[in-house]
């Protein structure tokens, strides 16, 4: 209790704990979009308890993961080379992560644009995919970010209950944010191949990250957020032409 309160009394902890829920924040976006998407293909009723249980574990596996703080940073250490690189465990789940991703947007964009493909899903789209197949899909890309999400906490910052504090309200935005984003994406069709898009740079970023070359996030954010503003901006142009028609 003591150290809490001489935590408190630190300015600088203070701008950690910012700067370090900033981040956190942020790095759940692309969390978020993946479990926006594949919830949707689930019938009505079982999207909100698959949304409140993916995220429910992305905060189980990032407090787990804390207390293995000391363990986790040594999966930044050199497991061998190829390629002229020293690729680590954290690399390596990076890689894995980012070529899940790539697949499965690649495969959710074919669906999309492929009319045979359309009509096939338009007739049994909840069958498509099951319950149990969308949690363990969901498990897999939160123990990737997961991953890099607390080397990125301990990156920043020596003091767990820190890192612990801005996990939390990570999640809890993430919590709040996950049903209004599925909804908003689920309502307008062209979000989706916006977002399908996300998750395939994401996943190319993650597989580079992986391979030693490394992309600044806020390259990342910003060309998202600029392309987010396109669409908007789209939407409310297609909005007030159907108005006026």
């Amino acid at each position: 209790m003591d150290n809490l309160i001489i935590l408190a009394q630190d300015p600088a902890v203070w701008a950690a704990l910012v700067t370090l829920i900033a981040m956190e924040v942020v790095l759940g976006i692309d969390n978020l979009i993946f479990i926006s998407i594949l919830t949707n293909k689930l019938p009505v009723e079982h999207r909100r308890k698959s949304r409140t249980i993916g995220i429910s574990l992305a905060l189980v596996m990032r407090l787990i993961l804390l207390s293995f703080a000391a363990w986790i940073v040594k999966l930044t250490a050199p497991v061998f080379n190829a390629f002229g690189h020293d690729f680590s465990w954290k690399d390596m789940i990076l890689i894995a992560g980012g070529l899940f991703l790539v697949w499965k947007a690649t495969k959710e964009i074919h669906h999309s644009t492929d009319p045979a493909e359309q009509e096939e899903s338009k007739a049994d789209a909840k069958v498509t995919l099951g319950f149990g197949a969308a949690i363990f899909q969901i498990i897999l890309l939160d123990i990737v970010f997961s991953v890099d999400s607390i080397i990125t906490a301990v990156g920043m910052t020596e003091h767990l209950p820190v890192m612990v504090i801005a996990v939390l309200v990570a999640v809890a935005t993430m919590m709040l944010a996950a049903n209004p984003l599925a909804e908003f994406i689920e309502r307008n069709p062209t979000i989706v191949m916006l977002a399908l898009g996300f998750l395939l740079m994401i996943g190319m970023t993650l597989i580079a990250d992986g391979f030693g070359y490394h992309v600044p996030k806020g390259y990342i954010y910003a060309a998202m957020g600029f392309s987010a503003l396109v669409e908007i901006l789209n939407m409310l142009a297609r909005n007030a032409k159907q108005r006026k028609g």
